[in-house]
């Protein structure tokens, strides 16, 4: 996915509002940026770390512009725009680069499914070597850095995700297969964990899944100011 144009860079003043950053451009202004995030940003909202933003170029839009990278720990870049990690793997799908999901002709987004009444990210159809089989892909964006490479999600209590554990688990038990992806945008996490420290009962839940059969994966971004795209597996330490 690239960015076009590329991206503007800019020192981070504050995130506030869940959904509003302020931050002061090369020439001194500053400037309030539209934050794509609804977590809590951990680690990732450090005032004076260095971002990086999109320009929509629309006048009409209050906040046009976009803030979509920050560099944590001076020196790894992160995808904070939760939005894009759908895109992401949607295309890393379309390239049959993550390995796991190859095969199947058809791939739909945002598809009603489960007694909860969600929709889930990709539904994937016809695999010529698994007649019957969809597969239900819930994409998960990991952000949280520990250090040492670790990463973690989440980063927040999410409610939202049990949901979607159960519903997963829910299409497993009628035969169908059930994946949860991590998309990590984070240059620094080499594999994945559940951050038990900060929802101990997401982590309970996503380790039940797994024993009943719910895939669990990790991919990471290759990030840059002017793209991002998957580009690797890595382990998750359930």
């Amino acid at each position: 996915m690239k960015f076009a144009p590329p991206l503007q860079t800019a020192m981070l003043i504050k995130r506030y509002k869940r959904f509003l950053a302020d931050v002061t451009l090369a020439d001194g202004s500053t400037r309030t940026l539209h934050c794509p995030n609804t977590g809590s940003m951990l680690h990732c909202a450090v005032p004076g770390s260095r971002v990086w933003f999109s320009d929509s170029g629309n006048p009409a839009r209050k906040y046009p512009c976009t803030w979509e990278l920050v560099e944590v720990d001076e020196k790894y870049r992160v995808g904070i725009n939760t939005g894009r990690a759908n895109a992401l793997v949607k295309e890393a799908i379309a390239l049959d680069s993550i390995v796991e999901l190859r095969g199947y002709a058809n791939c739909r987004s945002e598809v009603p499914y489960g007694s909860e009444k969600s929709r889930i990210d990709f539904l994937l159809t016809d695999n010529p070597d698994a007649p019957g089989i969809d597969c239900y892909v819930e994409v998960k964006s990991v952000t949280l850095g520990l250090g040492k490479g670790q990463g973690a999600f989440p980063d927040a209590v999410t409610t939202r995700g049990l949901k979607h554990l159960r519903e997963l688990m829910e299409m497993k038990a009628a035969g169908q297969r059930a994946v949860l992806l991590f998309c990590v945008q984070h240059e620094g996490i080499r594999d994945v964990r559940p951050a038990d420290e900060i929802d101990a009962a997401y982590g309970a839940l996503l380790r039940v899944a797994h024993s009943e059969g719910v895939e669990v994966i990790a991919y990471s971004a290759q990030i840059s100011d002017q793209e991002i795209r998957l580009v690797e597996q890595l382990p998750v330490n359930l």
